[in-house]
């Protein structure tokens, strides 16, 4: 009976959600439709949360009459992981994207602020489209609620690589960011059918914007640190399709977030802020196809189903195609206001935009690249870290380098002298940095090149900092305590790029592995420690075995002990690994075990490696979200002082 209601649910919801759309895009700035199109996409998005909590119902029961459930669930799973298998699978994701449509369209529909009512009952409309086309995908081709007959006595279980906490929160937030750029192509799309792109425009838009950015950023993070402790391999990025599905729409928000500020402070650019708006979401329908398409084969992907994909395909070439035909339609009526000096702050955010839009496309070609090659009968050939480093690293160092000037410019005429000055300080630590990393690193250029980025980068937030204390009068630190939050976000934000930037660099460049065969009693040195098998058992977990092989560090700080498994689940015969990591101030130990070796007198194979300020990336990546999230904060005073 759950399972009907979740359905029944479903379908009112893509009813009222195709309702929304026909009714929103009809009506006028005199007409009151535009109200009932509002009051209609509260109550899709109603709808979808009640089949979405049905589904979660339908896992936490263990019905496995339901083949979604039967497919990735099990009777001995913990809860946790029940909840989570509701959208751990591609029926339950997809609900999940429409249940991200549908509650944003309706957040957005009852906060219409002073946006003219022709521009915000068009949006709402527009992304009660988005909402259908994606509950007609789940209905007709992905139904989470479709029965089986006969059902199973327990159920095939989750993917136990994905019974992780990290994996829990991750494709929720991935998905906030994914289906949050929906907004500001509903918004871009609205814009163009009004003629009218204005500042009061992009203030409706960048709290979207800054919102999808935020949360693709967690995601990412989240993502990359699962699999950096889950996957047993001691890395954190390998420029994997799947990981660049996420990437290539980040780097888009990032750019919009930062054209956006453009469009609101000064009018400029909101041609340009539209079609970012549109490419963002093409990019997010674009890693939708990806990964569930069955073109790629990765941990990450969902389904191997080619029909779903190429119903995804015809959904991404529907939005692209009215997006990008809308574009040339009307984009040139759009009003050109006054430009600005090639010295300003607006140049700075230009420069920001066309590195962060390249980065992009570099991205998007060497990601489909390889399928292009494969569809034509080319063969199958990869396209991995060597491409990505080459290309989109120094595209990435070049643009850092601007950042820091940005904010020491002022709008529309600026005079780079005195930002020059003020600027001086990071600029020589940045340098002193270069000199000391080239002399201790036996003159490797790229690791030094790239630790004096991330120094330039956090000097040169802290500078920024300094300046803006530094206006009016009273003590410094009273003047801090009363910064404008969105100093602080910016700040915070730039800063944790460069935090980033010194763990990536540090980690990739200077990183250490070795593979070893031990025994228990047995022991080796690696990276200044002495690393010693204890011995190795079984134990019985929640729902599964374990092998766990307890090995005690000994360093120049003391003796530690770590213990690391291989653990067989009963669902999935093919053991996972988890890792063990100590971790400390010059970065982290991890020690993954692997096979027993054959013939090896009760020896294991062990899997060494030393990250150095690995910790620095994922703490910075929670820097930059952090600064989008204060930068929310800020808009919403903002929003509420003007009321």
């Amino acid at each position: 009976m759950i399972a009907e209601i979740g359905a029944f649910a479903a379908v009112l919801a893509l009813m009222l959600s195709l309702a929304q759309g026909v009714i929103g895009l009809a009506a006028s700035s005199r007409d009151s439709r535009a109200e009932a199109a509002a009051a209609i996409a509260q109550s899709a998005a109603a709808m979808t949360l009640l089949a979405f909590l049905c589904l979660i119902a339908l896992f936490v029961r263990s019905d496995f009459t339901v083949a979604t459930v039967a497919a990735n669930s099990h009777v001995d799973k913990p809860l946790i992981y029940k909840i989570a298998g509701a959208w751990g699978n591609h029926e339950g994701s997809m609900l999940l994207w429409c249940l991200v449509s549908a509650l944003f369209g309706a957040i957005y529909a009852s906060t219409r602020g002073k946006q003219s009512l022709g521009l915000w009952s068009r949006t709402v409309g527009v992304q009660g489209l988005v909402t259908a086309g994606a509950l007609v995908y789940t209905l007709f081709l992905s139904n989470p609620f479709a029965r089986l007959d006969p059902a199973p006595m327990q159920g095939a279980g989750l993917n136990p690589l994905l019974q992780d906490p990290a994996l829990a929160a991750h494709p929720p937030m991935l998905y906030l960011g994914y289906v949050g750029m929906s907004i500001p192509f509903s918004l871009a799309i609205a814009a163009l059918i009004e003629g009218k792109a204005d500042q009061a425009w992009a203030r409706a838009l960048r709290p979207w914007t800054l919102l999808a950015w935020t949360c693709l950023t967690l995601g990412i993070a989240l993502g990359s640190y699962w699999a950096y402790y889950e996957l047993g391999w001691g890395g954190w990025w390998f420029w994997d399709p799947v990981e660049n599905a996420s990437f290539m729409p980040w780097l888009v928000a990032a750019a919009l977030v930062h054209s956006a500020i453009v469009t609101e402070r000064r009018g400029s650019l909101a041609s340009w802020t539209i079609l970012l708006s549109i490419i963002g979401f093409g990019l997010a329908l674009l890693g939708t196809f990806l990964v569930r398409s069955g073109v790629l084969t990765s941990v990450h992907a969902f389904a191997v189903d080619p029909q779903r994909g190429i119903a995804v395909l015809v959904l991404l070439a529907l939005a692209m195609g009215a997006g990008f035909g809308l574009y040339a339609w009307r984009a040139p009526r759009l009003a050109q206001p006054s430009g600005f000096a090639a010295i300003s702050r607006e140049s700075m955010l230009v420069w920001n935009n066309f590195g962060l839009a390249v980065a992009a496309g570099v991205v998007l070609i060497g990601t489909l690249y390889p399928l292009l090659v494969e569809a034509a009968g080319g063969g199958l050939i990869s396209v991995g870290p060597p491409f990505f480093n080459l290309t989109v690293a120094p595209l990435l160092a070049a643009l850092f380098l601007l950042l820091p000037l940005g904010p020491m410019l002022t709008w529309r005429i600026g005079d780079v002298r005195p930002a020059f000055v003020r600027l001086a300080p990071a600029a020589a630590l940045a340098l002193l940095t270069l000199i000391v990393a080239l002399a201790t690193t036996g003159w490797r250029a790229v690791p030094a090149i790239g630790l004096a980025i991330g120094v330039w980068l956090m000097a040169g937030g802290l500078v920024y900092l300094w300046t803006r204390v530094q206006r009016g009068d009273g003590p410094p630190m009273a003047k801090l305590a009363v910064l404008p939050l969105a100093v602080w976000s910016m700040t915070i934000a730039h800063i944790g790029a460069g935090v980033l930037t010194i763990g990536a660099v540090t980690e990739t460049g200077f990183r250490s592995e070795q593979a070893v065969a031990l025994a228990p009693g047995q022991g080796v040195q690696f990276a200044g420690r002495r690393i010693t098998l204890l011995e190795v058992g079984e134990r019985d977990g929640a729902n599964y075995t374990a092998t766990r092989a307890s090995f005690r560090v000994d360093h120049s700080t003391g003796a530690q002990r770590v213990s690391a498994e291989r653990r067989i689940y009963p669902t999935a015969p093919a053991p996972t690994t988890e890792v063990g990591i100590l971790s400390g101030l010059d970065g982290d130990l991890y020690i993954a075990l692997g096979e027993p070796v054959r013939n090896g007198g009760g020896a294991w194979a062990v899997r060494l490696y030393h990250n150095p300020l690995v910790h620095f990336i994922f703490a910075g990546a929670l820097m930059m979200a952090l600064g989008g999230a204060l930068s929310l904060v800020a808009l919403a005073r903002r929003r509420r002082g003007a009321a």
